[in-house]
């Protein structure tokens, strides 16, 4: 097809730039292919981080875990927002025994009469009347003493209650910061069998060429082969998950970039059980939570029986009360001071006062109630969680030879095997042996770490060396 003669230049022009663009494109295309070998030769791998996001890796250790796990946790701080609020009900129950001092500034108008007594309504003093004098306020009553009482009853019972949230947000952390490694070391121990994976099936298809070995063999080591490539392939995403899992829990802001400091596999003393129990019978914030619900509940008792004694307050006035707003009229001075002493005393109130201390009486019973269960609960679970650690331990060095073990029977089993001795049967025992050997120690270590991460929440001490 022939373009016009007027359209020959443009498409020339086109064609022209469509061949410099293209050559530019081969360009820098070329000079990039050959900055990737560059690259290669000087030993940098291609996704390595460089030096700089080296450098702003935050190394964490468990108590720095623990640290930030408090300042983010929305639950601890809950519980320590409530604390810091049952403080202040404190200060304000204590400043309400106190004297209180107020200024008062008022006109009163009262319509006059023009009679001797000046005004319409009597109880009014004047026409005009201006009122600008202090108030000093004290009240005498048993209930504000019982309230102050009870406030600091409930003060304690918050702390008690922000220290429970402390010490099960350590379990959490713990159980996340260990599950973190045991996936690390889960991932190498994946990645080794993998390897291993690798090389028996590259025994096995040399074997068969040389007449060795049947073609089954090789395409069972296939099998175990592919077995080894997807365990690895789910110990990947099982440690992906462990690191997002932890850094929701100790970042504010979800981030990657961290490595953790404090060794899985670190050797820890398990305490002795009556060290442990004195720990845990001066530092059990559930004992001490119930004991000072006990005493919030006392506070409320004696509070609801002050309803029956007579209470007294005193007011004592100072200032202008005059049909003048000033300090002196016609020489006379306005400035001057009354006191009012009032005896409240209760006579009869259709019993409300009874029912409210029956009330009372009540809660104070539930409250000492689950006080003996908290105590009965303590002495089980010190024996419980001491055993589980103890448990723990003792099978962690079980699981640890069981390790060495079945590395041993694998490499016996591929040379038996390799030397025509065994069957590719007893190498595959031996590889899923070991995966579930290496899987089980590393389990084995987190759940040692945790039960002493639960004997924290009784003792209020954590063990990390």
């Amino acid at each position: 097809m022939r373009l016009p003669e007027e359209l020959h230049w443009p498409f020339d022009r086109l064609v022209k730039r469509g061949v410099l663009i293209a050559s530019a494109g081969c360009f820098f295309a070329a000079v990039l292919m050959a900055a990737v070998p560059c690259r290669a030769q000087q030993g940098a791998p291609p996704n390595a981080p460089d030096s700089a996001a080296k450098a702003n890796v935050e190394r964490l250790s468990l108590e720095a875990a623990v640290e930030r796990a408090r300042r983010n946790d929305p639950q601890y701080q809950s519980a320590q927002t409530d604390a810091g609020i049952a403080k202040e009900d404190r200060v304000q129950a204590r400043d309400g025994l106190l004297p209180g001092v107020t200024y008062n500034n008022s006109e009163v108008y009262t319509q006059a009469n023009h009679g001797p007594v000046g005004v319409v309504f009597i109880a009014n003093n004047a026409v005009h009347e201006y009122i600008s004098q202090g108030n000093l306020h004290e009240s005498l009553d048993v209930a504000a003493l019982m309230n102050y009482r009870r406030a600091s009853a409930a003060a304690a019972v918050a702390r008690a209650r922000a220290e429970i949230a402390s010490r099960g947000l350590v379990v959490t952390v713990v159980q996340s910061y260990y599950g973190v490694e045991a996936a690390k070391e889960k991932l190498d121990a994946a990645a080794r069998a993998a390897d291993e994976g690798e090389k028996f099936l590259k025994l096995t298809q040399d074997l068969e060429k040389g007449g060795e070995v049947a073609h089954a063999d090789e395409i069972k080591a296939e099998l175990l082969a592919n077995d080894r490539r997807r365990q690895l392939r789910e110990a990947q995403l099982a440690l992906v998950n462990a690191r997002l899992d932890f850094a929701v829990l100790v970042f504010p802001n979800l981030r990657d970039d961290f490595e953790l400091t404090d060794d899985l596999h670190r050797d820890i003393p398990l305490p002795l059980l009556l060290d442990f129990q004195e720990q845990a019978a001066r530092n059990n914030p559930e004992v001490r939570a119930a004991l000072a619900a006990v005493q919030v509940s006392s506070a409320d008792v004696n509070g609801e029986r002050a309803g029956y004694w007579p209470s007294l307050s005193v007011d004592y006035f100072y200032g202008i009360d005059a049909a003048r707003f000033a300090t002196k009229t016609d020489g006379v001075n306005n400035l001057g001071s009354s006191a009012v002493a009032t005896v409240s005393i209760p006579i009869w109130n259709w019993g409300a006062t009874q029912s409210r201390v029956r009330q009372a009486e009540l809660r104070k019973a539930q409250a000492e109630r689950e006080l003996s269960l908290a105590q009965r609960k303590l002495l089980a679970e010190i024996q419980s969680r001491y055993a589980e650690a103890e448990a723990s331990l003792n099978e962690l060095g079980g699981l640890r030879r069981s390790v060495e073990l079945a590395a041993e029977s694998l490499r016996l089993a591929v040379l038996r095997y390799q030397n025509s001795e065994g069957t590719i049967l007893e190498v595959s025992d031996a590889q899923t042996v070991n995966a579930q050997s290496n899987a089980a120690y590393q389990d084995g270590a987190v759940r040692y770490q945790v039960a002493l991460a639960t004997l924290q929440t009784l003792t209020g001490v954590l063990k990390t060396q």
